[in-house]
């Protein structure tokens, strides 16, 4: 094992700390049992600050800490592309998407399709959720943050695997199942304190090896000068190849992460995913929340620094002479059982030679921060989706709270368990951070265009919902036939992925405006959602901050273009 004795005592501090707070708020107020609102939505109470930071907490995982930095190994600051455009997707959803969630008075996702459309597209898009759920988002986290673990604490040979599945999936279940929401949000305002000062932290010494006693500053510069084809947000054809021979462009198809087929993995993900949303349903007014988007908006503008850069920094250190990565050059923990190389393995690899005993028991408690965060998010959410969405209507209708709420923490004790069963199954993933992306775009277009039409088209009707989510299914897997084996037939078109969501969503709304004109003659549907004058009103300080986030991201952009 890596570790000194302080950095186990700093490891345990956390720990012993975030269950403190974790059992603290989950406690049942004198005279006042917890019930649904309480357990699912934090009785509606949470500030601004809690907001964002748990918005932020629930989405930096393994999947950044881990994904996301071995994409910056192999592909370089494109990838913060991510993270950057979805500063401008909050103040988006927030704007427009928001105010008509909290004036319905939703807690789960799936509960607008039932007011917008119908019960039946509900329960279908519930389920889906309940199974993307647990066999992705659950079980990957799982998987990457052990792997991480494995790597920091062992050797990397999969002996702490098992362990440190079992391990993050207790620590993680160990508050969020007794306390729900208010248990998840409020240890999440000290998990993303301690991820982002962590991940500094370890982003600093990572960059100041690279000309030692030189400076941060320096090392920018050396670090530019060595590798500036891994600086440019705007990826062109050939510009950067992975360590594994792909071309980056790719994943990263050049203007598209501007006005391409990122916006459907933005827009999906931060506005229809209920782990997300649903701590913005949570809070105590609608500019509270509104606030809250926005302050997880600035967080975005520096998680680069902590997730992407370090990335980058690995690949200079193990880059020969010319700026390439060699079987002679790179670390031997770089090197994967089939010769390739595990891009993903970056950032334990930082943590692991790099930061030194003392801040390693701290930067460890960052990554299991992010870990534990998301894995509590999920956890929380599924239970909502199940309990809210499929229990209480269609297995007991007339469930009291102290029923759901415990049905909800069965919910996620068995979803956990699940997750947990599958995660080693997973293998190497290489890039991890672009595998889920992929996966998730084949059904991310399809569920976007029903919201979109759903909330801004009245025309729009629940056949034409159902039909479109149905369709898009064959439309995104037809991209995927060309690059496995058929990419010689003219029948078949090979494309970025991020081209391949674009179209399937323009796709799917033009099936979905066909059937709803042929359906409703042109009428407006009985369920449209009539938009008032005054809904998108935003206050000045959601204004202010928005402003401020454009003229950052228009300086981002026109620095590493």
């Amino acid at each position: 094992m890596n570790f000194d004795t302080i950095d186990i005592v700093i490891f345990t501090a956390y720990c012993a700390l975030i269950l403190g707070i974790g059992l603290y708020v989950s406690r049942d107020k004198k005279g006042h049992q917890k019930n649904a609102e309480d357990y699912f939505l934090a009785s509606k109470s949470l500030p601004w600050w809690a907001i964002g930071a748990s918005l932020i907490a629930a989405n930096i995982s393994a999947e950044q800490f881990i994904g996301m930095t071995g994409s910056g190994f192999a592909v370089g600051l494109a990838i913060a592309s991510y993270e950057w455009m979805a500063a401008l997707t909050l103040l988006i959803v927030g704007k427009f998407f928001l105010p008509i969630f909290i004036e319905k008075g939703l807690y789960t996702i799936p509960e607008f399709i039932e007011k917008r459309y119908s019960t039946n597209l509900k329960t279908i898009l519930a389920i889906f959720w309940l199974a993307l759920y647990i066999f992705v988002n659950l079980s990957s986290v799982l998987y990457l943050g052990a792997k991480a673990l494995d790597t920091i604490i062992g050797t990397g040979d999969g002996s702490y695997m098992m362990m440190s599945i079992i391990g993050l999936a207790i620590f993680a279940a160990a508050y969020s199942l007794w306390g729900g929401l208010s248990a998840v949000a409020w240890t999440d305002v000290l998990q993303v304190v301690l991820l982002v000062i962590g991940g500094l932290i370890t982003a600093y010494i990572a960059i100041d090896q690279l000309v030692p006693d030189g400076g941060i500053i320096a090392g920018l510069k050396y670090m530019y000068n060595e590798v500036p084809a891994k600086f440019s947000m705007i990826l062109e054809k050939g510009e950067v190849i992975t360590p594994n021979g792909k071309d980056a462009w790719w994943d990263l198809p050049g203007i598209a992460v501007l006005v391409g087929g990122l916006w459907v993995a933005n827009l999906y993900y931060w506005g229809f995913n209920q782990y997300i949303i649903q701590r913005t349903l949570a809070a105590k007014s609608l500019k509270e929340s509104q606030k809250g988007i926005a302050f997880a908006g600035f967080l975005k503008l520096i998680i680069p620094l902590i997730v992407v850069i370090p990335g980058i920094v690995a690949y200079v250190l193990n880059a020969d002479a010319s700026g390439n990565l060699t079987p002679e050059s790179v670390s031997p923990g770089f090197l994967a059982a089939d010769g390739g190389i595990a891009n993903d393995n970056a950032y334990p690899w930082l943590i692991k030679n790099l930061v030194p005993s003392g801040v390693k028991g701290l930067v460890l408690a960052a990554l299991a921060a992010a870990i534990v965060s998301s894995l509590a998010s999920m956890l929380n959410s599924t239970a909502t989706i199940f309990t809210m969405d499929i229990y209480k209507p269609y297995i007991n209708k007339k469930a009291n709270d102290k029923q759901t709420v415990n049905v909800g923490r069965i919910t996620a004790a068995v979803s956990l368990v699940i997750a947990a069963l599958i995660a080693p199954a997973l293998g190497n993933l290489g890039q991890a951070f672009q595998f889920i992306q992929e996966y998730t775009g084949i059904v991310s277009p399809g569920i976007l265009a029903v919201f979109l039409l759903g909330l801004f088209w009245r025309k729009a009707t629940n056949n034409a919902a159902i039909i479109g989510v149905l369709a898009s299914i064959p439309v995104a897997l037809y991209f995927k036939v060309g690059p496995n084996g058929w990419v010689d037939s003219p029948l078949f078109v090979v494309l970025p992925f991020m081209h391949q969501m674009g179209i399937t969503l323009i796709v799917t709304m033009i099936i979905m405006a066909i059937v709803s004109f042929s359906e409703g003659k042109g009428m407006v549907d009985p369920k449209g959602i009539v938009i008032e004058k005054d809904l998108f009103k935003t206050s000045p300080a959601f204004n202010i901050s928005a402003f401020i986030i454009l003229i950052i991201l228009t300086f981002l952009y026109a620095m590493f273009w």
